[in-house]
């Protein structure tokens, strides 16, 4: 209720009153006093929405005149819930939300309680966007994403308690956005203090037909990539390699997908020297994980997943710089994106066999720490000379692909965090991707453009495989000769150890934190890519035609 004090009234009477020939001051001051007693006496209700609905519109964002046309879903509300009064309200407020803009409306439906007490309109863009060949990207359903995600998180900062969103043509992607945009990572604080994370459903009217599957997809594609960020964030003091192994089992267990759970004993006995080197200083014994999940045939050969789950890196004796040190607790991103996938994978039942391959350990100072100069034996009898402790990543995945050809796969795919050049080459924009297989690089070409989580391939030239090899010392190097060329030195490294078959190597080092202002659908932080492009890839691996269609 607002209150306003007697000299204030008294003031507003006194305006002009000595002079007469302004007397429209005289009545505009009275009608200001009588606005004031009014506002004395009513009641200005500060409940938050319990309700909000997300709706689009298309329009075009280089024509400040384009009236808007809403999308069929949020045409039938306009038309059956409002009785018009959404449009003129949005129409009247300005110009048309653009891409990634939310533009907030109030109480639009007549009746005095109105189902939904707010209603975000966000900005699509034109109707005809669709398959971009020089973004690499399908930027209607970026923009769904990039939109909802926007609308739900302004949503959530009123309180509000549910919110509804319409498929804006592509369910899948809608549900993308909505579940992560509202995800923050909050576990550690006081409940008191958390941020409400509203609810999110489908919206849709009696007289459409439902993408309830489409919804159902996204949803499962947001939670492994939440999932993702949620083990990224941990702190490194609670999420040791141990406790990493026992939260996989606590969630893979339940979905579907068999864990087992190998101790240093085992990896010693199958000769994983290059690995164990890289976990001997710290405290914490190395483990490594193995997942199966069989959703067709045992006789079929698996596509066999491998993640660099480094859970700390320090850098050994070769110590990183201070201000790297703080996000070393994401190192174990590979090993992240293998739990993500497999859980999704098994959740949407897809008819395909998996095998997951994490070596956890941790990389820090110790009195047995491994040293520059220190030579090293993988499980192929290949020497290796450690030239720098910080570029421990190859080391630790050089024996997972070593034992990973034991499974017959299909093919081999790791994810891994090895070189922080990747941030010059690419910033955000992109995963870095070294292969030797055309066919895998189409394909995870195809599924990022889906996605929105782009990748970009990278040379795997002889050139570089010989500047690993360039030492007369041991077989490879773990840095090799020359300055440059840094992330491409360190796939050439790591098909050393891929013999045979087709092979993929993804490097997320520089996507494995977001400054927030990139996307909307993601906060500041962790980012838990590229775990949503992974799972589209495995998704179209089983299917004959997955090449973009360009519009018509």
């Amino acid at each position: 209720m607002f209150r306003f004090s007697r000299n204030a009234i008294t003031r507003a009477c006194n305006l002009s009153i000595r002079r007469p020939e302004v007397i429209r001051h005289r009545r505009y001051a009275s009608q200001a006093i009588n606005q004031m007693l009014q506002l004395q006496q009513m009641e200005i209700c500060a409940d938050p929405p319990s309700r909000g609905l997300v709706v689009g519109v298309y329009a075009d964002e280089e024509d400040k005149n384009d009236a808007g046309i809403l999308t069929p879903t949020g045409w039938r509300y306009n038309v059956q819930k409002t009785h018009g009064r959404l449009l003129e309200v949005l129409r009247m407020s300005g110009p048309m939300p653009k891409r990634g803009e939310t533009r907030l409306l109030f109480a639009v439906e007549p009746e005095r309680v109105p189902y939904y007490s707010a209603v975000a309109v966000i900005g699509l863009g034109k109707e005809c966007l669709g398959y971009n060949p020089y973004e690499v990207l399908d930027e209607q359903k970026e923009a769904i994403r990039r939109s909802v995600a926007d609308a739900c998180r302004i949503l959530a900062e009123l309180d509000t308690d549910r919110i509804e969103v319409e498929n804006c043509g592509h369910a899948e992607s809608a549900a993308e956005g909505a579940a992560l945009g509202i995800w923050i990572y909050q576990e550690l604080r006081d409940p008191k203090r958390r941020i409400s994370v509203p609810s999110i459903d489908l919206y849709a009217t009696k007289d459409e037909i439902c993408d309830i599957e489409g919804w159902r997809i996204g949803l499962q594609k947001a939670a492994a990539q939440n999932l993702t960020r949620q083990l990224q964030e941990m702190p490194s003091n609670l999420l040791t390699p141990t406790a990493f192994a026992q939260n996989v089992v606590e969630v893979l267990c339940k979905s579907g997908v068999n864990v087992e759970v190998k101790v240093e004993g085992w990896a010693e006995s199958q000769s994983m020297h290059a690995f164990l080197a890289v976990g001997k200083a710290s405290c914490e014994p190395p483990i490594f994980l193995e997942l199966s999940y069989y959703g067709t045939c045992a006789e079929e050969r698996p596509i066999v997943l491998v993640g660099q789950g480094v859970t700390y890196d320090a850098g050994g004796l070769c110590l990183k710089e201070k201000q790297e040190l703080f996000h070393m607790r994401g190192d174990m991103t590979g090993a992240a994106v293998v739990v993500a996938t497999c859980r999704a994978v098994a959740g949407l039942r897809l008819p395909v066999n998996i095998r997951g391959l994490i070596p956890l350990c941790e990389n820090v100072i110790g009195c047995n720490s491994f040293r520059p100069g220190d030579m090293v034996k993988s499980m192929n009898g290949k020497t290796i000379e450690v030239q720098c402790t910080d570029h421990e990543d190859v080391l630790v995945l050089a024996d997972a692909l070593l034992y990973g050809q034991n499974f017959c796969p299909k093919c081999i795919i790791d994810i891994g965090t090895c070189s922080g050049y990747m941030r010059q080459a690419l910033d955000e924009a992109a995963c870095g991707v070294f292969t030797n297989s055309e066919i895998l690089w189409q394909q995870i070409k195809h599924a990022s453009m889906h996605t929105g989580d782009r990748v970009w391939r990278f040379p795997l030239w002889n050139y570089y495989s010989k500047a690993v090899r360039a030492g007369g010392r041991s077989d490879v190097q773990n840095y090799g000769i020359g300055r440059g060329g840094r992330p491409c030195k360190a796939a050439a490294f790591l098909r050393e150890f891929v013999p045979c078959g087709q092979w993929m190597h993804i490097d997320a080092t520089n996507v494995m934190i977001t400054r927030g202002d990139e996307f909307e659908y993601l906060r500041e932080g962790m980012a838990g890519r590229p775990t949503r492009t992974l799972i589209e890839f495995i998704a179209q691996s089983i299917c004959k035609d997955t090449a973009p269609k360009l519009n018509k």
